[in-house]
């Protein structure tokens, strides 16, 4: 039986763990859940359910403990951070944006080990997760969880490349995207997803958020790490080795099967998602990124191989270019733009180290106003 803590348990990712656990009553329990203050009712009935006796809300306590007079209630902008250092066999942080840095470094400073969801954490903050150890952090991001199962195949030094797939978003297939519209993104062909993640995979910079990920998470160097089209979304990584073989996780586009690998890793868990079905015929594409069309890659291989603190930067000044678009404030070829620009800008950060959360929380800020500036300019 393992003691879980899941940090975002209203969101997908959470909400999709909890359907894991509950199919598993045997190997996994939920001692605590945190969420933000916009779902607090939502919140309360996952603590009720799973016989959860502490929660923290970002926001919104006041009601939290309305609600309930069994439930312990932390409030406040520390809460997930606190609820991530209570001991336990693992953390999942299913928090979205780099809110959920904090929390991460948190877990891994009592020495919990981590279900990593939220990308931001290595992409802002890489240097000082890792500092932990990578042995103490385990992937929940689909390309990234595959990743981790192929390169059971071999050693670190048999390794040629690493190959993320994408799903290539909502327009893989549309060649003049000058006039994409909100509805238009946020139209995922394969996946379910929160609407910034959607949106970053339509611009693709989702995939770039991942190679640098990559690159943390298995100490790759970038010339490594590729991407590749795979419209299906069955094989979710690949990686290459020395002799020519190229090993691939697949199973079918959801997140349970990831969620469940990482919650119970090494061991596998029973009923999380259903296996393909090979009685019925199957084909699956695979094609080169345009990235004329799709220029965040490039900028994200620039970003991290610079170092330093631009990659904190691409990801900050991407949230803010998102968010300008979903409020009608910006066109959506101007998203990537937005993200270049504030990258040029702030290029001299590259030369800075990284030596705390505080460090983080700058930078980010830096990005944010220049973002912020250029948005206003494109009004």
């Amino acid at each position: 039986m393992r003691d879980i803590v899941i940090l975002g348990s209203t969101g997908s990712i959470g909400v999709q763990a909890l359907e894991v656990i509950a199919a598993n009553p045997d190997s996994f329990r939920v001692i605590a859940l945190a969420a933000g203050s916009s779902n607090i009712p939502a919140l309360i009935s996952q603590a009720e359910k799973f016989g959860v006796k502490l929660i923290g809300v970002s926001g919104n306590g006041s009601l939290a403990r309305e609600l309930t007079s069994t439930i312990e209630v932390i409030d406040g902008p520390g809460a997930a951070s606190e609820i991530a250092s209570i001991p336990c066999d693992i953390v999942l942080n299913g928090i979205t944006g780099s809110i959920g840095l904090g929390p991460t470094l948190a877990a891994l400073a009592v020495g919990n080990k981590v279900a990593l969801a939220n990308k931001e954490s290595l992409v802002a903050g890489g240097d000082l997760v890792t500092a932990y150890g990578l042995d103490r952090i385990v992937p929940v991001d689909s390309e990234h969880s595959a990743l981790y199962q192929c390169f059971m195949a071999g050693t670190q030094s048999d390794v040629k490349k690493a190959i993320l797939t994408a799903s290539g978003g909502a327009f893989r297939d549309r060649s003049d995207l000058s006039s994409v519209t909100l509805a238009e993104a946020l139209e995922h062909p394969t996946w379910s997803m929160g609407p910034v993640v959607t949106i970053n995979s339509a611009t693709l910079v989702n995939k770039g958020l991942e190679i640098i990920e990559a690159h943390y998470l298995f100490d790759l160097s970038y010339e490594k790490i590729e991407a590749v089209i795979h419209p299906q979304s069955y094989i979710h990584s690949m990686v290459e080795f020395i002799d020519g073989s190229t090993i691939a996780q697949l199973s079918p586009p959801n997140m349970k099967g990831p969620i469940a690998y990482a919650l119970g890793a090494p061991h596998r868990t029973a009923k999380a998602t259903a296996p393909v079905d090979w009685s019925s015929p199957q084909t699956w594409s695979f094609a080169p990124i345009d990235e004329s069309r799709f220029p965040s890659i490039n900028l994200a291989r620039h970003c991290g191989t610079r170092g330093g603190g631009l990659p904190a930067v691409f990801n900050a000044a991407n949230e803010v270019a998102v968010g300008a678009f979903m409020r009608g404030e910006l066109a959506f070829t101007s998203i990537v733009e937005v993200v270049a620009l504030t990258a040029a800008k702030l290029d001299s950060i590259a030369n800075s180290k990284v030596r705390d959360l505080s460090d983080v929380s700058a930078i980010e800020e830096d990005a944010r106003q220049v973002a912020g500036l250029l948005v206003q300019g494109n009004k």
